[in-house]
């Protein structure tokens, strides 16, 4: 699902195109675009006739607090067809090196039927496309594929599923009556580039992702003494990136050109999630005494032994 793509800056063609090679169709459902965005030009551009597009209106007063993402995703996974679904986010690509053991893992588990979908570890890059982060305060898996069942659905803002037997279609926040899907690990990492924007860029989506979630009011209202600039803070405190990134993002990452306005050297009003003492001292305590493992943290699925 998707709506204003390029006037935010986020590589939905790269995304698009990462698994393109693994799937029999692609299906998009494209919301009502800003009349300055070019997202159905940037998709049709890829040439492929696996993409399917469903055009869309976007109802925010109908699905508040995010939802609307998560009706969105169902509308698309609603029109797929096959055993398993991939879902990719408009911010997420998948390295090609990857595609061969998640066909693998997906040939392994489809007559598995207590499997109901695969977790991915996520890379989250931060600012460029040189620091990725590793904090406690960041998700570190999240499914992405999920067996083409009626009764799993989206769930709260589109970041992951459940299994929602007679679903109102409405509610997608709600917790009674839902229950967590059991997933098994793939090989396979989901490059999350969210946060990789020209920091104008940033500021504006993060405009727009405050109205989906809380209304155009209280977005006003909370930005309303902050720039017009995204303040990254301070990228040296992050992990250094020292893999490969997918092929697909190479003209993405050619046309990095905002690296002066990285470190801006000033104090910022609040730290980032990721900078507060307590994350880091967490982060700091799995990372060298747990191999990684997160503590305490929300787990949104069941992990089976297969």
């Amino acid at each position: 699902m998707v709506r204003n793509a390029t006037k935010f800056y986020y590589p939905i063609r790269q995304a698009i195109t990462s698994i393109l090679p693994l799937v029999d169709e692609f299906v998009v459902a494209l919301g009502d675009c800003d009349p300055d965005d070019h997202t159905l030009e940037e998709i049709e551009s890829i040439g492929s006739d696996k993409i399917r597009i469903i055009h869309t209106v976007w109802d925010l007063e109908k699905y508040p607090r995010g939802m609307e993402h998560a009706h969105q995703t169902d509308i698309a996974r609603e029109a797929c067809t096959g055993d398993w679904l991939f879902y990719v986010q408009s911010d997420e690509v998948v390295h090609e090196d990857d595609l061969p053991r998640i066909r693998q893992r997906c040939e392994e588990l489809l007559d598995e039927p207590s499997v109901e979908g695969l977790l991915f570890k996520y890379r989250h890059f931060w600012g460029d496309y040189d620091h990725h982060i590793t904090s406690h305060a960041w998700y570190a898996n999240e499914i992405r594929i999920i067996r083409n069942d009626k009764d799993i659905h989206s769930w709260e803002s589109a970041q992951s599923f459940r299994r929602i037997p007679g679903f109102d279609g409405l509610h997608y926040r709600q917790k009674e009556g839902t229950y967590k899907l059991k997933v098994a690990r793939v090989d396979a990492h989901i490059y999350h580039y969210g946060w990789v924007r020209p920091p104008q860029y940033m500021q504006k989506k993060r405009r727009a992702f405050e109205v989906i979630h809380q209304g155009r009011d209280r977005a006003e209202q909370y930005f309303r003494e902050e720039e017009d600039t995204f303040d990254f803070g301070n990228l040296s405190q992050l992990t250094i990136f020292r893999d490969t990134h997918p092929a697909v993002m190479q003209e993405k990452i050619r046309a990095f050109n905002w690296a002066d306005q990285l470190e801006r050297n000033r104090p910022r009003p609040a730290k980032h999630k990721h900078e507060r003492l307590k994350y880091r001292v967490l982060t700091f305590i799995e990372q060298h005494f747990f191999g990684g493992r997160q503590l305490f943290s929300f787990k949104n699925y069941h992990l089976t032994r297969t």
